[in-house]
């Protein structure tokens, strides 16, 4: 069984602010649940060590229901790779070697600043930037170990006039401007809970119950459309990150967000590369979507997901070592079968020599026995 090696520290917000981590191996999901004590004042900057005070777990404890719902894992995978599969022979041939990918159920503002931030970036120093919009303006939930973990900064928080220079300062460049405008554009500009309010129904948030969404179309459904031009209205949203927040923050399977990777994708394998569709424009962006949506339905940006994993080099050089040495491994049980195989041999000469010499006959069950047990498993 594959080992798991590294725990997913996550301020996940369900009835009680708490830190969950998990971790995975190739046949179960972990998680375990720090519970902060309330009685406590939540130090920002936080505080040089956690308190030695034991956590206290809360009656309505919902971490399980929680982790289910951020994963997603209430969709069958299998039915639908073979839904897409049938659908598409490109999706058959590319995806089947990435199995397991999911689309996280992300909280909306969570994605929003998040997907502002990875306007001309890279996962890593994404992944930076959000740690330090916690670290500086979140409110502290709980430590792991000796390192405190602080939840996402409201919008109100970032709505300050001196968040800008401050985040500037911090190395977000112009996003800073981005961030602090679409701040108070949410907090000042629309009712709380505006964001949420553009979740597509069948997928809401965390306790609530799930409703019809309304008939699918071409250009996806009427709540997706709506919830996509809003977006276009804040400071730092453009198509692609309005279909980022579509699909990961609110719940819109069909959202299908086109960059020049996925654009590329399309031009390789849909035949984008010809006539007016030579280039990446909003004509050819929106065509690129409904291309997508036709072949995969109302969960075409999940499946554009997977696809777009399994191109990225990363993930294809990591699933080649790993290829490799399932090779390895498969040849080095090939010749330890082969030794047991010709030990057996040998053995089953000498007991069939024995019965010719007048031993008992069941010695004979001994030589079926031994080679039903060793009986050669085919390479793959």
């Amino acid at each position: 069984m594959e080992k798991a090696t590294h725990w997913l520290n996550r301020a996940l917000l369900g009835h009680n602010p708490t830190m969950r981590s998990i971790i995975q191996d190739s046949t179960h999901l972990y998680y375990h649940a720090s519970f902060p004590d309330h009685s406590l004042e939540s130090p920002i900057p936080p505080a040089s060590a956690p308190s030695s005070a034991a956590d206290p777990v809360p009656n309505n404890d919902d971490t399980e229901a929680l982790v289910r719902h951020y994963l997603n894992l209430g969709p069958n995978l299998t039915d639908l790779y073979e839904q897409w599969s049938k659908a598409d022979a490109n999706f058959k041939k590319k995806a089947a070697r990435f199995a397991g990918v999911r689309v996280l159920k992300q909280d909306a503002w969570e994605a929003l600043v998040g997907f502002i931030c990875s306007s001309n970036n890279n996962i890593i120093r994404i992944s930076q930037m959000m740690a330090k919009l916690c670290n500086h303006y979140g409110p502290l939930i709980g430590y792991v170990g000796m390192t405190p973990y602080h939840d996402m900064p409201s919008p109100s928080v970032l709505a300050d006039p001196k968040v800008e220079t401050h985040l500037r300062q911090l190395g977000f460049g112009y996003r800073a401007k981005y961030l602090y405008q679409t701040a108070v554009l949410v907090s000042q500009q629309h009712e709380p809970g505006w964001l949420d309010s553009l979740r597509n129904p069948e997928s809401p948030v965390l306790g609530q119950k799930p409703s019809v969404a309304g008939e699918m179309q071409p250009r996806g459904r009427e709540g997706y459309r709506v919830a996509h031009d809003a977006l276009l209205a804040l400071q730092g949203v453009g198509p692609k990150v309005a279909d980022c927040v579509c699909l990961m923050g609110l719940g819109w399977g069909e959202a299908v967000p086109v960059d020049t990777h996925v654009w590329q994708i399309a031009q390789r394998d849909y035949k984008f590369s010809k006539g007016k569709h030579s280039s990446l424009t909003k004509a050819t962006y929106d065509a690129v979507g409904d291309r997508f949506r036709s072949l995969w339905g109302k969960e075409a940006g999940w499946a554009h997901s997977i696809l777009f994993t399994a191109d990225l080099r990363a993930f294809s050089e990591r699933l080649a070592v790993k290829l490799e040495a399932n090779e390895i491994k498969r040849e080095s049980e090939d010749l330890k079968l082969e030794s047991q195989l010709e030990s057996v041999v040998a053995a089953g000469k000498v007991i069939k020599r024995e019965v010719d010499d007048g031993e008992p006959k069941r010695d004979r069950s001994i030589i079926m026995l031994e080679s039903t047990r060793i009986k050669r498993r085919r390479r793959l």
